[in-house]
């Protein structure tokens, strides 16, 4: 079980937007109005009171990498080739490795917006891909083995390339890179999904 799993309380209080800086509040503003906050909202950016939910409250801890890593995400997000439920399958892959409650509590909601049936996401949560279509198994496979062994095979990279293409296969990384990232510094602050 990780750090996250085992946490009854935060490490680290939601910034209040009153209480905000001016660097801190320009990256405030980058993730509240940006392309997460357009559109219908299947999961909550922001509490009640306006503090930033899941990973991007920390951001605003050291705005001067918050904000290449709230881009980097964006980017991931909006702005590649991968299919929205590839993506996301991707993404729950990543969570279900790492046991990130926020991950997988944020996209779900995501996957299942993307079309990702009940069913599919169960056998995600399970690492159990048989019930996806072909080439969605293969992402979610790739994803699989990039986390189990930080590297593809040679054979298993021409296969990712010929499914993705080679800037698919760089997609993926970068994808797989930035979710660990999040799931880490999650698991660290001992942040609980809204729900808890």
């Amino acid at each position: 079980m990780t750090g996250e799993a085992e946490a009854s309380s935060t490490r680290l209080a939601k910034f209040a937007p009153d209480d905000l800086d001016a660097e801190q509040r320009a990256l405030y503003e980058e993730i509240a109005g940006g392309p997460r906050a357009s559109g219908p909202q299947v999961f909550r950016l922001r509490d009640d009171r306006g503090g930033l939910e899941g990973p991007f409250n920390a951001f605003l801890l050291q705005p001067s990498l918050g904000r290449p890593l709230q881009a980097l995400g964006a980017a991931v997000r909006y702005r590649t080739s991968l299919t929205d439920r590839a993506r996301e399958i991707a993404i729950l892959v990543v969570a279900a490795v790492e046991d990130s409650a926020f991950e997988r509590y944020a996209h779900e909601a995501v996957g299942i917006a993307a079309g990702l049936t009940e069913s599919e996401l169960a056998g995600i949560r399970r690492l159990s891909f048989d019930g996806l279509p072909a080439p969605e198994r293969q992402v979610a496979g790739l994803t699989l083995a990039l986390i189990r062994t930080g590297d593809l095979p040679d054979a298993k990279f021409a296969d990712a390339e010929a499914a993705l293409g080679r800037s698919g296969v760089f997609e993926l990384t970068t994808l797989v890179g930035y979710y660990r990232t999040l799931a880490l510094q999650l698991r660290v602050f001992r942040v609980p999904t809204p729900e808890s």
